[in-house]
């Protein structure tokens, strides 16, 4: 029953689309939840060109893959010192779209209503090759630097 809840409080955006809402509203928030090494090697979301940056916070821990039990309160604290309300947009993402949506609905069960999740994630899901990078916010041409 609670599962099906979440499953209505998070919505899947298009990764163009969640740009555009994150150029607008100047209170929405970013959190991409992939890990420190995919972050440094692959890139991260660069939100510069709309005064803000991103927050990074792991879903789960490389190389384990283990979740940490907390990440719903870790992810609530860093949204509140970044400014964020209950009420503010909040925008997850992580390499193809799974992770994330995930963490959002950990943390819309915390307490933030309005979770969104980029669906195709920063590099997209694995083609007809097993290769990414067909779609998401790489492929976009959208804001991103080499950590």
């Amino acid at each position: 029953m609670l599962q099906e809840q979440l499953k209505l409080t998070v919505d899947n955006v298009p990764v163009t689309e969640a740009w555009g809402r994150l150029s607008h509203d100047p209170k929405a928030q970013l959190v991409d939840v992939r890990t420190k090494a995919e972050w440094n090697f692959v890139g991260v979301p660069d939100l510069s060109p709309i005064g803000r940056a991103a927050i990074l916070i792991e879903w789960q821990t490389y190389p384990q893959g283990s979740s940490p039990g907390d990440f719903a309160e870790r992810c609530a604290d860093a949204l509140r010192t970044a400014g964020a309300e209950a009420d503010t947009d909040v925008y997850f993402l992580c390499r193809s779209g799974a992770r994330s949506l995930s963490a959002a609905r950990a943390v819309s069960a915390s307490g933030f209503n309005k979770c969104h999740n980029i669906a195709e994630g920063f590099e997209g899901a694995l083609d007809d090759h097993r290769h990414r990078g067909a779609e998401g916010w790489k492929a976009a041409g959208l804001p991103w630097y080499q950590g």
